[in-house]
């Protein structure tokens, strides 16, 4: 296999900082990772700087339909939610890292139940518990139905909004953090941010700090249909890859196999119809009508979601079909109206009736199960740089994410970036260092950020769920040939850094797509159709010092990160 090498700048061409602000710790995204990593932070440690990069409630925590996961039911245990998690990982999650999550994950559901977060509650005046694919015990806490996230991301708001006038955390808005600062020895110093409309800290400006966190989120804006908002342009990701830090398992895409089909064409944040509909009672079916998951796997229609993407990917070619169907009907009206009340108010907004109709429903974009790769405490490869969230890649996911894990990691983890960060603090670990130009000091040309949709109808043809060595070589040569345009962006500006954000991890995400020969996790290589174990490694790829994008291959046996 020849692959072709693919060389990243330092960082993007930005103006020069007009104003600086220093904290002793710089947290990035207001999600469930960001807001929790800062309210805890924020009684520790003197100064807090928190930054969003349009307002506090714009992330994917406020979209999280599905629920959060934990082993609070009486006859649930934590060591059955570690085992459903690693059958959904498919042979890559860190062992450790899946005990901590679901040993923890109670307590800290509780402890959002302490702020203020309103779940929904059994007759018994307990939190009400369901099922979701891959799961074999109830263990999916709800709020508000189908409106989870929103409500975590509520309270947590509330919760910062009673300290916004505490002088120990700031809170910047509409704020998009451009690179990360860095000292002589290659630490993290504090990043470059571009702030609209926030008087005179308006334009570029620098936040040093002794530590950064981000919790920006995932890529999801990389392909043409996805389940994330439009502020999912992994910045974040691509600020740690340019800076050298690993980011590894970038290749594990998880496809959501229940978005609803709005026809060809239709791009951008497309309406997820939530597992738990099929937890309830829903199940799919083929243009004739057959029930085509039962045989497949031992839950049917709630297998893990590789399994029953698959499936659809499957019928789909079989059948010559773009779309499958959720049928809901026998659910009934009244039940889909107090249970799902947001996916029912949106499928009739766009002129379907789930109490009434089959929902066409495909494979979409969802979940980014790579990312920064960290260790157990949230640290990155890079010193003062720690990452919490759907940006990390903390080996929870492995090559699939089991539903509703992803806010319980970012609550879990969040807590230990936040013990960490406040330790390495009072121990004199994290010493206030300088920043230094990068060797390519007047950045990279950016991407027009019209050529955005062409970027992404790129990178769903050549790694989307199907994919092939001949798709991902004409992903990797189209990407390249994006980056080789010689019509760049004149000024720089928002559009045109998440676009080269994009581009940069286009680059990586495909040319790890184009190694890993096998079929595992969210994805199907037509042409390796079958696990390996050969490819029972995590492939992390780093910046090295001429620019030039390194992978290595590193054996699960192996924990993630350098623990002491």
């Amino acid at each position: 296999m020849c692959e072709l090498p693919v060389v990243l700048p330092r960082r993007l061409a930005a103006a020069a900082p007009g104003w600086t602000t220093t904290a002793d710790v710089v947290v990035v995204g207001s999600g469930i990772a960001g807001l929790t990593c800062a309210l805890r932070l924020r009684e520790r440690v003197d100064r807090v700087l928190l930054v969003t990069k349009t307002v506090l409630s714009a992330g994917s925590t406020a979209w999280a339909q599905g629920g959060i996961a934990a082993a609070l039911h009486p006859e649930d245990t934590p060591q059955e939610h570690l085992d459903d998690t690693l059958v959904a990982g498919a042979g890559l999650c860190d062992v450790e890292a899946v005990r901590a999550l679901v040993t923890e994950g109670p307590d800290r559901v509780r402890e959002l139940v302490a702020l203020g977060a309103h779940f929904d509650l059994d007759d018994g005046g307990e939190i009400k518990l369901t099922r979701e694919g891959g799961h074999h015990r109830d263990r999916i806490a709800h709020a508000g139905g189908d409106a989870t996230g929103a409500e975590i991301s509520r309270a947590l708001i509330a919760a910062l909004q009673q300290v916004r006038n505490d002088p120990g955390i700031e809170v910047v808005e509409h704020a998009l953090v451009v690179d990360l600062l860095t000292a002589a020895d290659g630490a993290v110093c504090g990043v470059t941010l571009h702030v609209i409309g926030e008087g005179q800290r308006d334009g570029v400006g620098a936040a040093r700090a002794r530590a950064v966190v981000l919790a920006t989120g995932g890529l999801g804006q990389i392909y043409t249909s996805t389940t994330n908002p439009p502020v999912a342009t992994g910045d974040g990701m691509a600020a740690a890859l340019r800076a050298g830090a690993r980011v590894t398992d970038l290749e594990f895409v998880q496809f959501h196999p229940t978005v609803l089909f709005l026809g060809e064409g239709s791009t951008g944040q497309q309406p997820l119809i939530s597992e738990a509909v099929r937890g309830e009672g829903a199940f799919l079916v083929d243009d004739t009508g057959r029930r085509f998951m039962q045989g497949r796997h031992e839950l049917a229609d709630l297998a893990p979601r590789d399994i029953v993407a698959r499936g659809i990917l499957d019928v789909m070619g079989e059948r010559g079909l773009d779309h499958v169907g959720l049928d809901a009907r026998h659910l009934g009206a009244a039940f889909l109206e107090e249970r799902f009340p947001s996916i029912v108010a949106r499928c009739r907004e766009l002129g379907f009736d789930p109490a009434v109709d089959l929902l066409p429903v495909a494979p979409a974009q969802h979940y980014a199960s790579g990312g920064i790769e960290t260790d157990l405490r949230g640290r990155t490869s890079v010193d003062g740089l720690y990452a919490c969230g759907e940006v990390s890649c903390t080996g929870v996911h492995g090559a699939n994410r089991l539903a509703s894990n992803s806010l319980l990691e970012g609550l879990v983890f969040a807590h230990r970036i936040a013990d960490d960060v406040t330790a390495r603090l009072e121990a004199g670990d994290l010493a206030g260092r300088e920043p230094v130009a990068a060797d390519d000091d007047g950045g990279v040309d950016l991407l027009e950020g019209d050529l955005r949709i062409e970027l992404q109808r790129t990178m769903t043809r050549g790694c989307g769920p199907l994919r092939s060595a001949d798709s991902t070589a004409a992903a990797q040569e189209g990407l390249a040939a994006l980056a080789a345009r010689p019509a760049r962006a004149a000024d720089p500006g928002p559009d045109a850094w998440e676009t080269t954000n994009l581009l940069h991890l286009g680059q990586a995400l495909a040319l790890l797509a184009r190694r890993r020969e096998e079929t595992r996790g969210g994805h199907v290589r037509t042409d390796f159709p079958e696990r390996e174990d050969r490819w029972r490694v995590h492939q992390g790829v780093t910046r090295g010092a001429d620019g030039q994008l390194v992978v290595v291959e590193r054996p699960v046996s192996e924990p993630m990160g350098v623990r002491a």
